[in-house]
């Protein structure tokens, strides 16, 4: 097992496949336009796989394919097939935003992908237009749909949660869930890369979206695990099962295990880093297997990361990154990194 600085363990990659999406997300995307990395720079999937590899070798055995949106990605299942076909990673999943996934789910299915976590933030068509400048709601819920038709289970939904733009339907959306099969994860609202407009009002917390799940509902069991997960789960009285995912409020750095590579070979130790570790340097100069992986353990191990603490302590909190500096820093955006 491979440990950092304070212990814990090298064992979730995040791969973002694309820098490109097909929504413009308030939260995330802000502007229409953006300097996109380099074709050349991208890793073919021959080299996003044995990267993972080594990643597997030094104890990896979680890998998230996302974006951008992954599913932009030409022929993105033949990364899945590459992926699974490692007998080291025992959950292989995706994150999508669900434009593209009906006419995609059977193809990942059947190239060996696990599960599916769908991004969504709002039943109502009219609010997923205003926040993702973008008429394609219907599309996302026919991609949910194609899920259980596909052979898929353990289906997640993800919904950030944000003051003022859908935090009156909580309730709604774990009923979606349960109709669909699905779990739904809410996401307080995090200040990290092109959140340019965040401030800690438009927070949602953990303590009032359980509140408000609890007056619809009623009573909510808090679920006991032993996880490194980001979701802390519950569960309703007639058994539904959600999760809150509280970066923001209640960080929990201390048992973070993920990290993430950028499309183009970065590899970043924390959504809050400002800077990555170039692994497609060392792998197009012909670095081996052995010596990548030192590159990895040697920074791994020195790892003393803990940006949504240290985040959480700051007594006048403002918005992490700038426009202007984005513009310069690509990297900086979680379409970039990967969220």
């Amino acid at each position: 097992m491979t440990l950092d600085a304070l212990g814990r363990p090298l064992r979730s990659l995040r791969i973002s496949v694309t820098d490109r999406c097909n929504l413009r997300c308030r939260y995330c995307m802000p502007e229409e336009s953006y300097e996109w990395l380099p074709r050349n720079d991208l890793l073919t999937f021959e080299e996003t796989a044995r990267l993972a590899g080594v990643f597997a070798s030094l104890g990896v055995d979680r890998v998230r394919l996302t974006g951008g949106e992954p599913l932009l990605r030409t022929n993105v299942s033949t990364l899945v097939e590459l992926l699974a076909a490692d007998a080291r990673v025992r959950d292989l999943a995706i994150t999508t935003n669900g434009v593209l996934l009906a006419e995609n789910a059977a193809a990942l299915r059947a190239a060996g992908m696990h599960r599916v976590t769908v991004s969504l933030d709002t039943l109502r068509a009219d609010r997923f237009a205003e926040l993702t400048r973008r008429d394609l709601h219907a599309r996302v819920l026919r991609g949910i749909e194609s899920l259980a038709a596909a052979g898929f289970t353990g289906t997640k939904l993800d919904s950030v949660v944000i003051r003022g733009r859908n935090e009156d339907e909580l309730g709604d959306l774990i009923d979606f869930g349960r109709t669909m099969g699905a779990e739904v994860r809410f996401i307080e609202y995090m200040d990290v890369g092109g959140a340019t407009h965040w401030s800690l009002e438009q927070v949602v917390s953990r303590a009032e979206i359980l509140s408000r799940i609890e007056e619809r509902f009623g009573w909510i069991e808090p679920i006991a695990e032993t996880s490194s997960a980001p979701a802390e789960r519950f569960r309703l009285a007639d058994g539904t099962t959600f999760g809150i995912i509280a970066s923001t409020t209640t960080p929990f750095c201390s048992t973070c295990d993920r990290s993430r590579l950028t499309a183009d070979g970065l590899w970043y130790l924390c959504l809050y880093a400002p800077r990555g570790v170039d692994l497609r340097g060392p792998l197009r100069a012909g670095a081996t297997d052995d010596e990548i992986a030192q590159i990895v353990r040697s920074v791994w191990n020195a790892r003393r990361d803990r940006g949504a603490e240290q985040r959480a302590e700051m007594p006048d909190r403002q918005v992490l990154v700038g426009i202007e500096r984005l513009k310069r820093d690509p990297h900086l955006e979680m379409h970039t990194r990967g969220g």
